[in-house]
């Protein structure tokens, strides 16, 4: 693959990121993109079919990148009190401008939908590696996780991050434990 094409996608969701900051996504148009990334309109037609194909491609590529930031290596538990949570959470305070903008914008509602799936495949790999309590359901196990870690990130993101990354993870472990005894 031609080395440009990665730098130049970059500086296109570069740009977009900077104008979700300032304007609706119905507001902006692939000339201000384009104005803005450096490049041809038609290099972003090149990439993309539309402004909307854009936004679905720059959750993904974001959602991939926080995905792999907080993967643990293989026989590492994701919810342990350090590693992984906590790698993943310092990754969100490194990056609070990318996700701030995709949490806070109407329009990119597909942003939170799309991290809950990630953060449900992960609890499921989890529990695939770890188990459930006896009595517990899966089902509503994977949920209960899904949804309580989504929200607690979204809020932190969206509240200008008012704990440190290792104190909410501190924080979000004893709720676990309370919850999971399997968590350690």
């Amino acid at each position: 693959m031609d080395r440009r094409i990665p730098k130049t996608k970059e500086a296109i969701l570069k740009a977009f990121i900077e104008l979700l900051k300032e304007k609706k996504i119905e507001q902006i148009t692939i000339n201000e993109i384009a104005d803005r990334a450096n490049v041809n309109r038609g290099t972003i037609y090149l990439h993309y079919t539309d402004k909307y194909d854009l936004l679905d491609q720059c959750i993904d590529t974001y959602l991939k990148q926080l995905y792999e930031s907080c993967m643990p290596k293989k026989g590492t538990p994701l919810l342990s009190s350090g590693g992984p949570l906590l790698q993943t959470f310092e990754y969100l305070e490194q990056n609070a401008h990318i996700y701030v903008t995709l949490l806070n914008r109407k329009g990119t509602h597909a942003f939170r939908c799309q991290m809950m799936e990630y953060v449900m495949r992960g609890a499921e790999e989890q529990i695939n590696l770890y188990g459930l309590p006896a009595g517990m359901n899966r089902e509503i196990t994977v949920q209960f996780l899904a949804s309580a870690i989504t929200g607690l990130v979204e809020w932190w993101i969206v509240n200008s991050m008012p704990y440190p990354a290792e104190e909410l993870v501190i924080q979000l472990m004893m709720l676990l434990k309370q919850h999971l005894p399997t968590v350690s």
